[in-house]
């Protein structure tokens, strides 16, 4: 029984080992190499998790230099530019050699040139546009100025003036006559008109007289009312009676040929081809234009005068 049992366990052996090798079954390895570095090499240990970090840095480096190279040429740049303006800015160049004025009705060439007073070899860079228009303003004529560079050599100021409203009658000194002032809209004094043949007159500008010809005259002004060039008219009766010119919106503002400014209260309008409106103060304007204007309707034959100074009771006279 037991040689059997030997019997068969050798052919078992031995069959194993006559199967051929399978397909997945790896060939046996040849002989290994021992590793024989060069003489005189080094050898160094890296961590595997070392080699990106090394690589990052080494850009975040060339980064960081060219960042540098365009700073400092970006500065070099911007220095090249400040010293070309100061040169610029302190040399000849752009020097004003026109002045043009535009919107200069009342004024002359020659005051706008005196008001302006730009001083010789100032250049377009170095000329002090704030303090011409400072000057410019000073002048009761001038609302408002604009100053413009025009390069190469041209400087250009644009001037708003202001226009005449009325002109009113001053009394002088001894009530026996009058001055004749121009006055703004706003209530500035602009200036005195001059007779038109004296030595003033003939320096004065031809607009201001066609102007003069044109706008209502303020009459009947009580003694002391003292005007000044450039000042704001405080005189209550003048205001009042400007102040109902302004307001008024009905065809009877364009009639209106003088205002008479005794007192506030009495402020008479005088209309061209109508009767003497007694307006009194400058309220209900429109109100005062409606019952005017229906009164005049209804009495076609005509009236001669008009009291409106309260206009739910007024009175008139008719021919």
């Amino acid at each position: 029984m037991a040689s059997n049992y030997n019997r068969k366990s050798a052919s078992s052996g031995s069959h194993r080992r006559a199967q051929a090798p399978r397909g997945g079954s790896r060939p046996p390895r040849g002989p290994q190499r021992p590793y024989n570095p060069s003489p005189g090499a080094r050898l160094t240990s890296v961590r595997v998790g070392d080699l990106p970090q090394r690589d990052h840095g080494s850009r975040a480096r060339r980064t960081y230099q060219r960042y540098l190279v365009r700073l400092g040429a970006l500065a070099a740049a911007v220095a090249a530019l400040a010293i070309a303006a100061v040169i610029v800015y302190n040399s000849s160049l752009f020097t004003i050699e026109s002045v043009s004025v535009s919107g200069a009705d009342h004024l002359t060439a020659s005051d706008m040139q005196q008001l302006a007073g730009v001083p010789a070899g100032t250049t377009l860079l170095r000329v002090d546009a704030a303090g011409i228009k400072e000057n410019l303003k000073k002048d009761a004529w001038v609302a408002d100025a604009k100053i413009k560079r025009v390069f190469p050599n041209t400087l250009q100021i644009d001037i708003t003036e202001r226009t005449i409203t009325a002109v009113v009658e001053v009394p002088n000194e001894n009530a026996q006559n009058s001055t004749q002032w121009a006055i703004a809209s706003d209530g500035m004094w602009l200036m005195p008109i001059p007779d038109r043949d004296s030595e003033a007159g003939r320096r004065t500008n031809s607009k201001v007289y066609e102007d003069a010809e044109s706008v209502l005259h303020i009459t009947d002004v009580p003694y002391g009312t003292k005007p000044a060039v450039g000042s704001y008219c405080t005189d209550a009766n003048v205001n009042n009676a400007l102040a109902i010119v302004a307001g008024m919106t009905t065809e009877l503002a364009d009639r209106v040929t003088s205002v008479k400014a005794t007192e506030t209260a009495s402020t008479t309008l005088t209309i061209k081809d109508g009767p003497d409106i007694v307006f009194g103060t400058a309220d209900n304007i429109r109100e005062k234009e409606r019952v005017c204007l229906q009164i005049m309707k209804e009495h076609p034959e005509g009236v001669t005068y008009i009291n409106v100074r309260t206009p739910d009771r007024p009175t008139w006279r008719s021919l």
